[in-house]
């Protein structure tokens, strides 16, 4: 019988072995990007930046993904699991303050590999899991012990946004049951004297232009549930790139006011433990080349 990929909450049980599942891509790894990486949360990425590896495929595609050249499988090199091992060692070599996993669900396998050789080699640094937030706990779980750090998004609580840009109508629900599984593994935050996220949760929820209610929604449901056990990261850098033009309600930059409402929203739930983007943040120059570096 063929191996059927269920690693990711689309379960399109596809053989990755020979073909292509939901996620665009086969079982061998493919990397974009390796590199130190400074536009993370400030305990995240610090002065000497964040060990980022970008992996090539998506298990959502969201319809105004910034990274959608990776998120299409249409850039990335093939390595094998020994390199990726290798990768983390050197971005260590290069004082990153992490290895940030970027989009990895459907490599888990091999990525556990990976992070249990290096550290096997000398892997001392957190690992942080940054992640769609479209997760199957059953795959969460292969990285418990691995995983210091995780970084997921929380993108929706309506379901009919969920599959209008993500095709994911059941993303609020798999969401929830994947957050709870994470801070089940990492319950409390450490930091060290630096002031760098050595364990915790950050979760993140990028506003969408027009989504005051949802993203309301959204952080109610964070703070509620989780109150001060995990860190909520507001965004503004929605940047609207072409392909979103046939999506008119969200083909512009968020305004100052609907992100200024959002932000005033959690202060009056009581939210501490945040983070908030200031400044014009909505750049194309903050979306990374993919050219393979470091890879």
């Amino acid at each position: 019988m063929k191996d059927q990929c269920s690693l990711c909450p689309r379960m399109c049980m596809a053989d990755r072995e020979v073909t292509t599942g939901y996620c665009g891509v086969k079982n061998t790894l493919r990397v974009a990007r390796a590199a130190l990486h400074f536009w993370e949360e400030p305990c995240i990425s610090g002065e000497e930046g964040s060990g980022a590896v970008f992996f090539t495929g998506c298990n959502l595609r969201c319809v105004f993904c910034q990274n959608f050249q990776i998120a299409r499988a249409e850039q990335g090199k093939e390595i094998s699991v020994e390199r990726l091992a290798e990768i983390f060692l050197e971005l260590q070599e290069q004082k990153a303050n992490n290895i940030n996993l970027v989009t990895a669900t459907h490599y888990v396998p091999q990525v556990v590999l990976a992070l249990k050789l290096a550290r096997k080699n000398g892997l001392k640094i957190p690992v942080v899991y940054n992640c769609g937030g479209y997760e199957r706990v059953e795959t969460l779980k292969m990285l418990e012990g691995l995983v210091d750090i995780y970084l997921p998004d929380f993108k929706y609580v309506d379901s009919e946004r969920a599959k209008r840009y993500s095709r994911a109508e059941n993303y609020p629900e798999v969401a929830k049951n994947a957050l709870a599984e994470m801070v089940r593994q990492q319950p409390r935050a450490e930091f060290d004297e630096r002031g760098m996220m050595k364990k915790g949760v950050i979760v993140r929820h990028l506003m969408l232009p027009g989504g005051i209610k949802d993203s309301k929604a959204v952080v109610k449901y964070l703070y509620e549930t989780y109150g001060d056990s995990i860190y909520i990261s507001l965004m503004n850098q929605y940047t609207p790139l072409p392909h979103v033009a046939e999506y008119p309600e969200i083909d512009r930059k968020l305004k100052k006011f609907e992100y200024d409402r959002l932000v005033d929203y959690a202060i009056s739930l009581g939210v501490e433990n945040g983070f908030i983007q200031e400044g014009e943040t909505a750049e194309e120059s903050f979306i990374p080349a993919f050219t393979n570096e470091g890879v």
